[in-house]
């Protein structure tokens, strides 16, 4: 990727290194993080090097010539005024600059708006959130309408206390996995991978090594929407999975339907009130009608945020079998691989590039009972 940009735009930090060069050091930092616990080789999943992110947010900045796109600058001392922004997907680039003229050329839809967020999927389905310091009324829901209209894209207006939606809020993703099309409803504001053609290597790794390494049930902590949970659970018989988001998990089981399966339970429930659930220590009316003894669950996935695993999730996750673990900060990884030395051994290790031009690490490792 070639960007005017590089070396003044914060979002890209290692634009002195080619992308091979940055692969090849990536891949030494997790090397020698994972060296006390994996001595095998790690596997390398390359992203595509532009039209990557799916994801965007972009602030508003207004001067003498109109309003531009802003990003923090490299050294966090001021913005940088865009002129192209060639990580996002093709669908948000071709878009994001026809919403920026329409927004300069139009007084309802410009006037203190103060940033915009992007959120697309392979299928070209674009939602835009449009951001103000003002009360949205009728006037501009009229002008929104007609820019949607004009984008082929689904908008949403928030301000302080206020969103109008004016479509739906959200995009409806396709990913192929192992030859299979799975479709996923990504919503505004929730979590969602930024990659969509590393995702689809992510699950398919875990895939491939939960049909190697899996065992008995399956059981997936912080699910988000079902992103793994959904195609891994054409591998086990039963399926649960939890996740303490309300809109996630309503999500989730909608893509259930969207996907046709149905032996997933997905409960709304932090890792700490899982545990005390599978311990016995408390009764919970979100798992009425849910035999938690009637699951043998040996096999277990967690991608948690980047600190990593809580002391009491660590307890839980380490009564498993198998532990697929899937990390956005190597770092947390490390010190939760510390605490399943005892009885695991880590038998492989991946790195998922999720973020080309930034030092961020996606990584994966499959732990093993010791027998």
């Amino acid at each position: 990727m070639t960007c005017r940009h590089f070396g003044a735009c914060g979002s890209c930090s290692l634009f002195d290194l080619g992308y091979d060069a940055q692969l090849v050091s990536k891949r030494g930092e997790l090397e020698a993080l994972l060296a006390p616990f994996y001595k095998g080789e790690i596997a390398l999943h390359p992203s595509p090097q532009e039209g990557y992110r799916a994801r965007a947010e972009y602030k508003i900045y207004r001067d003498e010539g109109g309003l531009h796109y802003a990003m923090r600058h490299l050294d966090k001392r001021g913005f940088v005024l865009l002129e192209e922004c060639p990580m996002v997907s093709p669908a948000i680039e071709a878009r994001m600059w026809r919403l920026l003229e329409a927004a300069n050329g139009d007084e309802e839809l410009g006037r203190r708006l103060f940033g915009v967020e992007y959120l697309s999927a392979t299928t070209g389905e674009v939602l835009v959130t449009m951001l103000y310091h003002r009360r949205l009324d009728e006037a501009w829901e009229a002008r929104a309408r007609e820019l949607a209209e004009r984008l082929d894209a689904k908008i949403i207006g928030r301000s302080r206390g206020q969103k109008v939606v004016l479509q739906d809020e959200y995009v409806t993703e396709a990913l192929e996995v192992e030859g299979r099309i799975y479709r996923y409803r990504h919503y505004e504001q929730s979590f969602t991978q930024p990659n969509p053609a590393v995702n689809s290597r992510m699950i398919g790794w875990a895939m491939e090594q939960a049909r190697r390494y899996g065992r008995g049930d399956f059981c997936e902590l912080y699910a988000g929407a079902g992103n793994f949970t959904i195609p891994l659970s054409t591998l086990f018989g039963r399926v649960i999975a939890t996740e303490i988001s309300k809109r996630s998990i309503q999500a989730a089981k909608e893509n259930c339907a969207l996907n046709g399966v149905e032996n997933i339970a997905f409960v709304r429930m932090s890792s700490e009130e899982f545990t005390e659930a599978l311990e016995g220590k408390r009764e919970f009316t979100r798992l009425r009608g849910i035999d938690l003894a009637g699951y043998d669950l040996q096999t277990v996935l967690v991608d948690p945020p980047r600190a990593g695993l809580d002391e009491g999730t660590r307890r839980l996750v380490s009564g498993f079998e198998t532990i697929l673990y899937i990390s956005c900060n190597p770092h947390t990884l490390v010190r939760d691989l510390e605490s399943f030395g005892a009885t695991h051994d880590v038998v492989q290790a991946s790195l998922f590039d999720q973020f080309p031009y930034t030092p961020h690490m996606e990584a994966g490792a499959v732990l093993v009972r010791r027998r």
